[in-house]
């Protein structure tokens, strides 16, 4: 894997609020072919790293690395043009739309049918056929035509889930994709990230509290306790060393000898 150069870098990533360090210097690569969870207690900066790498904030200090370009200045979409695809862990859609018409705008947006891409998008067959697809595969083909604004919410973390497929990015970032879901629809999701992994040509990261989901997809596990990165490896060596127990399990290390 370290043979390859990075898909994506963070170089001593940084932000502060008001002298709080939210993320303190996170240096960390990601290589094609592996998914990588991230996790830590509440407040550990999981999500704020997160939206660092996406653009929703800016950082204080340090950088971003795309394919060896630095677009830390590049806005969120700017981003998400160049590879970068986010879920989120508060849906991200467009409520007064149907569920096809949003997907449909991911694919037209992907493809860039040109400045009048919604008349495009609501026209071209081949536009709607490749959303259908998508929207087939998280089990939502026969809501197509369902208000976005009238769906559980487990349905919206699955659409959400389908736009991101659309996009075809080269990093996936999934924030918590199952919370809010019930119990038979955590699997549909699981699956679908376990398939773009089966793939091995992207990269993915993972926020996520359920250790047996953690376990279960993960190459390797990234773990941030104050905002600083403690730990970073495989599952099994990351998830028994006394840092990770005590800083997400809370089991207190035993003093040293």
């Amino acid at each position: 894997m370290t043979s390859q150069s990075p898909v994506l870098e963070t170089r001593d990533l940084t932000i502060n609020f008001g002298g709080h360090y939210a993320v303190n210097q996170v240096s960390c690569a990601f290589y094609p072919g592996t998914l990588t969870s991230i996790v830590g207690p509440n407040g550990a900066g999981k999500t704020t790293w997160f939206n660092l790498i996406s653009g929703q904030l800016k950082a204080t200090a340090g950088s971003v690395h795309l394919f060896g370009e630095d677009i830390t200045r590049l806005s969120a979409p700017a981003r998400a043009d160049k590879g970068l695809g986010r879920a989120f862990q508060l849906t991200n859609l467009f409520p007064n739309l149907t569920v096809l018409e949003n997907v449909r705008l991911a694919v037209a947006s992907r493809h860039r049918t040109g400045y009048n891409f919604w008349q495009m998008a609501s026209r071209r067959r081949d536009i709607i056929d490749r959303a259908m697809q998508f929207l087939e595969q998280v089990q939502l083909g026969k809501r197509a035509e369902y208000l976005v604004a009238g769906l559980p919410h487990g349905d919206q973390r699955k659409l959400e889930v389908a736009m991101l497929l659309a996009l075809e990015p080269e990093v996936f970032m999934f924030d918590e994709p199952t919370a809010g879901m019930s119990v038979d629809e955590v699997p549909v999701i699981l699956e679908l990230i376990a398939d773009i992994k089966r793939k091995q040509d992207k990269v993915i990261l993972l926020v996520e509290h359920k250790m047996d989901v953690v376990r279960s997809l993960s190459d390797r596990i990234v773990v941030l306790h104050n905002g600083e990165l403690v730990a970073d490896g495989e599952p099994a060596e990351v998830i028994a060393s006394p840092v990770v127990q005590e800083a997400y399990l809370g089991t207190p290390q035993q003093a040293a000898g």
